[in-house]
């Protein structure tokens, strides 16, 4: 059974930026829905036990299209959440550290570069989707931005992301209404980068 990230923070522990109640109904609404009907799917196509990445890279071989269709939105739903609401956090490690910082320095020339990047896809994504920070086992950095609940391992990229920019309405409309660059700008104040390195470590094996 698949299992929503537990958050290590309180609903207002991401305040001022991100209010209680849109993390109470983000997380405890949005998320949990998409975990419930990825659960149901997933039972129904002989798939629960798969781990989601490996999930999300094989949906090809889910030989049903509404299954197919249902776990790649609702799978791609609680992937991307649960890498989302885990690398958020008010501890103040707002910035790269080790290894994932000189990868960043290297790649893109330096975090503000890559911020920059990021903000452009996040703004420029129309409609619901996502901006990420990707790495595949290698080590290579990669940006991008995907539509509605699509991510790069389902689009078969060979990358995992690492940072998710959620810019469907449900994350911000209650405490930015329409301003989504406002709400973009201030998601880097509360992005930890050392679980975001934690996550490299895990990807790459550094």
């Amino acid at each position: 059974m698949f299992e929503q990230v537990k958050l290590d923070y309180e609903a207002d522990g991401l305040e001022p930026v991100i209010d209680k109640t849109t993390v109470e109904t983000h997380y405890g609404k949005h998320h949990a829905l998409y975990t419930k009907n990825l659960n149901d799917a997933a039972e129904k196509a002989g798939v629960a036990d798969m781990d989601i990445e490996k999930l999300l890279a094989s949906l090809d071989e889910v030989k049903d299209e509404a299954l197919r269709k249902a776990l790649r939105n609702n799978g791609g739903g609680f992937y991307n959440h649960n890498l989302y609401f885990s690398s958020l956090s008010s501890a103040g490690n707002t910035e790269p550290v080790g290894e994932l910082k000189a990868k960043i320095d290297e790649k893109f020339g330096s975090f503000d570069k890559l911020k920059e990047e990021l903000t452009a896809l996040a703004l420029g994504q129309f409609g619901s989707g996502w901006a990420w920070l990707s790495v595949n086992p290698s080590g290579e950095l990669m940006t991008s931005a995907s539509p509605n609940q699509d991510n790069p391992i389902s689009e078969g990229t060979g990358f995992v992301p690492i940072v998710a920019i959620d810019v469907w309405e449900h994350a911000y409309y209650l405490g930015y209404k329409n301003l989504r660059a406002d709400y973009v700008a201030k998601l880097f104040d509360i992005l930890d980068w050392k679980k975001i390195e934690e996550n490299y470590i895990r990807i790459t094996g550094a």
